[in-house]
C-alpha cells in the first residue's frame, strides 16, 4: 500500500516537474531547463544524467532491472525525463543528440506498455509522438 502511494506521488510530482520544464524549453530558456533536468534525475532517480546516458540502448532494460534493481516505475520517470531531455535538444538544434533520447525515452515507453496489464491513452500518445519525432529526425 505504501508503495502504491509512493508511486502514485512521484508520478504526481513528475507530471508537474514535466510541464514546467517543458513549458521553459518551449519559452527558449534552455538553460534554465538544461539545470532543471539534470536536477530531475537526481531527485527522482539519485543518480546524475551522465549514468543513464552511458547505458547503451540495448541493454537499457536489462542493466537498470537486473543490475540496479529499479522497477517499472523508475523506467517510467526515465522515459520522461529522456523524452524531456530529447527536447531540449531538438530546441537546441541537436538533432543527433536528440534523435538518441527519443529512441531511448521510446525504447522504455514500449518495455513498460509490453510489461504492464493496464492501458494507457497518454503513454500510447507519448508513443506516437515519439516515433513521429524520431520518423521527422532519420
Amino acid at each position: 500500500m505504501y508503495q502504491k502511494d509512493y508511486i502514485l506521488r512521484l508520478f504526481s510530482l513528475m507530471a508537474k516537474f514535466m510541464a514546467e520544464l517543458l513549458g521553459l524549453v518551449k519559452k527558449g530558456d534552455l538553460k534554465k531547463a538544461s539545470e532543471m533536468l539534470e536536477e530531475g534525475y537526481r531527485k527522482f532517480l539519485h543518480e546524475d544524467a551522465a549514468f543513464f546516458n552511458n547505458i547503451p540502448e540495448e541493454s537499457l532494460t536489462t542493466k537498470l532491472l537486473k543490475e540496479h534493481n529499479y522497477e517499472q516505475g523508475h523506467l517510467e520517470v526515465l522515459a520522461e525525463l529522456f523524452r524531456a531531455e530529447g527536447e531540449l535538444r531538438y530546441a537546441a538544434n541537436d538533432e543527433p543528440g536528440s534523435l538518441g533520447f527519443f529512441r531511448k525515452s521510446l525504447l522504455l515507453f514500449e518495455f513498460i506498455d509490453k510489461e504492464q496489464k493496464t492501458y494507457s491513452a497518454e503513454r500510447i500518445e507519448k508513443m506516437d509522438l515519439l516515433r513521429r519525432r524520431i520518423k521527422e529526425l532519420c
